[in-house]
């Protein structure tokens, strides 16, 4: 094998040599510039070694070799003559072009050079919050729907929902429509309803919603914490949705299987089935809950069958009608539509043929129910009496269409209400309850127009028919409910009184007992009855004239599977909610006298003020200036209480003042004793001897006569 030696030339082995002793001269240079080497070290003194004390040998072959074959490496100087020191790895130091490839910190853009190019820029990281699609899709959703209740524009919302996307998410649109509905008006109920109704199938599919349905269930227990009723109305949107046709029937029973019997969720399911889904006539039930699918009052609704009616017989265009009858939406309301069509036939014959033709064809085509003609004929005969006086011949007429009607097959021939010769309907009323109820709806006009309590109660002493109590109460309901809340008002104040007066609470437990059996028939001339049967309610027991039990005892005397049963726990919802007093005492603007919470407060007022050195004449004229002779037993109750907390018996000096003129009468004493006695458990708590004192004043009361025999 051939030697080493044999590879190189003799110039190359003089070139290798001078390479090895340069790189061991680059070596302990570095060593000597190291930070680690001891010593003082200056930038000038070590820029000088290389030049002062080494040398680095070249090769001889080179132009430098001619002299000796050792290079000096000269310093590089500045024209000003001050050393510059070189970078390591070369590329020059200031005013050079720098090495290739340089990426020194200092370089810059110029976005003026006319050679710049944008791709050149350096990357600049931008950090942003990362974002959940469903938070975003959430807000977007409040605020359409926000802009909806305040519009009602359901076409609108169902473009702005569209242009959203995100379809997987609409099952939490639904959720938040009936959360935000639940918290307010009735209105919002309503049109909360109406728009899923129209999105469904169109823009919201049919698993969907039944998905945002179960969604909202689950989370009853958290919704009942803000909202106290969340149950009964969560129930009520799921019996909607039923009605509607956008949720199954069967959706309650596979929820059921889902969810612990424990929970609210199960008991909202519970109660759409059992007290909405199952009730009789439930679906016009559920609709007029909150008013209608239309929005229209009940006068709204009069107005537009009548027009309707007055363009068929000027046109004769029933399919026209029809159509309008349809585009109205309150198919439980066509009875209105038939007893106003049978009237306009009695007052202008030339349309009767017109009118029989338009009846005869909803009947036909399934547009007017076969119970809504029966309840039309059956409103129309009921009015008889006072539409003869208007049109002599109602009667006559009447008797006439009936069997026309049933022989051509659009009235049910079980149509029994057919008045006699006489006019009088074979109802089974004896004569004198009919007198009665003549009379007192004559009275209660009366009393509508002059507000005058006292008035009423000298006419209902003057019938002397106690036994019918419960009937003039129905009576007395059943027409405000129809008129403003003026009446409804006055209403509620006439009740309060005539329990001190006249009325026991038997006698008004029975009256609303026969208000809500007959609920359903009422509803079809007031949409909103249930509704203001439950005010009715809920004013009677903050009002006092009821207790909360009263309540439980009307619903027990209530028939299975009555509608009345939900309208008396809506009554008990309505006294459960927060501020439920205040609340329900204007529910009806307080259109008479103060709000019950305001008297007492006042009656607190008036008796500090005598207790503390008052004249017994001014008390006597506060209490006269109240107007609520009605409410003078918490006058009794508040001066009794005051005295035994006082230990001062000088309220009763002004008790017997206000018998003897005959402010305080002995039923409003008896009342007020009679309160005093059922609370004095409670009150024996904060004073103790208030049971001697309370047989005390009861002592004093019987010298006196300030109270009845019957009071025990």
């Amino acid at each position: 094998m051939a030697s080493r030696e044999g590879f190189l030339t003799d110039e190359q082995r003089e070139m290798l040599k001078v390479a090895t002793q340069n790189a061991e001269l680059m070596t302990s240079l570095s060593l000597t510039l190291s930070p680690r080497s001891a010593g003082p070290k200056s930038p000038g003194k070590n820029s000088s070694l290389l030049s002062e004390n080494h040398h680095v040998k070249a090769p001889g072959g080179g132009q430098s070799a001619a002299l000796g074959g050792v290079a000096v490496r000269h310093p590089r100087r500045s024209h000003s003559g001050k050393i510059i020191k070189v970078k390591k790895d070369g590329a020059g130091g200031k005013g050079t072009w720098g090495k290739l490839l340089d990426t020194d910190g200092d370089y810059c853009i110029d976005r003026n050079d006319p050679n710049y190019d944008s791709s050149e820029e350096p990357y600049e990281l931008i950090g942003y919050a990362s974002t959940d699609p469903l938070d975003e899709y959430k807000k977007a959703v409040v605020s359409l729907i926000e802009e909806y209740f305040t519009t009602g524009d359901v076409d609108v919302a169902a473009s702005d929902l569209r242009d959203l996307g995100s379809s997987e998410y609409h099952p939490y649109f639904i959720k938040r429509l009936i959360s935000l509905a639940m918290d307010r008006h009735d209105k919002e109920k309503e049109m909360a309803s109406v728009l899923l109704s129209a999105l469904y199938a169109d823009v919201i599919i049919a698993a969907h919603i039944s998905q945002g349905f179960f969604m909202l269930v689950e989370s009853a227990d958290d919704l009942v914490v803000d909202i106290l009723d969340a149950v009964d109305i969560i129930a009520l949107f799921i019996a909607r949705a039923v009605v509607d046709d956008i949720l199954p029937p069967a959706f309650v029973t596979r929820a059921k299987k889902m969810l612990p019997e424990t929970s609210k969720g199960f008991q909202v399911l519970n109660t759409a089935e059992k007290s909405y889904l199952s009730a009789p006539h439930h679906a016009e039930l559920v609709e007029r809950r909150w008013g209608g699918t239309t929005h229209l009052s009940v006068d709204g609704v009069k107005i537009k069958i009548a027009d309707l009616l007055r363009e068929y017989v000027e046109s004769g265009d029933t399919v026209e009608a029809c159509r309008c009858i349809r585009q109205l939406g309150v198919s439980f309301f066509h009875h209105e539509v038939v007893k106003r069509a049978l009237i306009m036939v009695m007052e202008n014959h030339t349309a009767k043929p017109l009118i029989l033709n338009l009846l005869r064809e909803t009947a036909d085509e399934g547009l007017i129910s076969s119970s809504q003609m029966i309840k039309g004929f059956t409103r129309l005969a009921e009015s008889l009496d006072d539409l003869a006086l208007d049109i002599p011949s109602a009667k006559k007429n009447f008797q006439s269409l009936v069997p026309q009607a049933i022989s051509e097959g659009w009235l049910d021939a079980s149509f029994q209400n057919l008045p006699d010769e006489n006019g009088d309907k074979p109802d089974g009323i004896d004569g004198k309850l009919k007198q009665y109820k003549k009379e007192v709806v004559t009275i209660i006009h009366e009393y509508f127009s002059s507000d005058d309590v006292p008035e009423l109660i000298r006419s209902l002493e003057d019938l002397a028919m106690p036994e019918y109590n419960p009937i003039f109460l129905k009576k007395l309901i059943t027409l405000a409910m129809d008129r403003k809340n003026r009446e409804k008002e006055m209403a509620s104040v006439l009740l309060s009184s005539l329990h001190m007066e006249m009325f026991s609470t038997e006698d008004i437990v029975n009256g609303f007992v026969m208000l809500l059996e007959s609920a359903e028939d009422t509803a079809l001339d007031i949409l909103d009855a249930s509704d203001e049967l439950a005010f009715f309610l809920a004013r009677a027991v903050i009002d006092d004239v009821l207790a909360p039990l009263n309540l439980g005892e009307i619903t027990g005397m209530l028939p299975a599977n009555c509608s009345g049963t939900e309208t008396v726990n809506l009554a008990r919802s309505l006294i459960a909610a927060r501020h439920a007093g205040e609340r329900i005492l204007r529910c009806w603007g307080g259109g008479t006298g103060w709000a019950v919470e305001d008297a007492k407060d006042k009656i607190q007022k008036l008796l500090e003020e005598y207790e503390s050195g008052g004249v017994v004449g001014e008390a006597c004229q506060c209490i006269r200036d109240l107007g609520m002779s009605f409410f003078n037993h918490e006058v009794v109750k508040k001066a009794l209480v005051m005295a035994m907390e006082k230990k001062n018996d000088r309220m009763l000096n002004l008790l017997q003042e206000c018998f003897s003129e005959g402010l305080i009468t002995t039923n409003q004493m008896t009342k007020g004793f009679s309160r005093i006695k059922d609370g004095l458990d409670d009150l024996a708590l904060d004073i103790p001897n208030a049971k001697d004192k309370f047989k005390f004043y009861v002592e004093h009361a019987r010298t006196q006569g300030w109270l009845l025999p019957s009071f025990t």
